[in-house]
């Protein structure tokens, strides 16, 4: 069943509040998304204190005193 009586105006104006707060939300969330990733593409993969680097030229092993 459809409703009766619409009124497609008075919809949109009904609506307007909540589908803005909606799209702010999607926009904070893709935002904060790209924040995140970014930060961990910065960080990278690298140990925070290794006990061990390896020499890339030569592929020895240097202890770290």
């Amino acid at each position: 069943m459809s409703a009766p009586d619409t009124n497609l105006n008075k919809q949109t104006r009904r609506h307007r509040g909540p589908l803005i707060g909606m799209a702010i939300v999607v926009v904070f969330a893709i935002g904060y998304g790209a924040y995140y990733l970014g930060n961990l593409a910065a960080d990278g993969n690298n140990p925070d204190n290794p006990d061990v680097i390896i020499d890339g030229r030569t592929g020895e092993a240097e202890k770290i005193e």
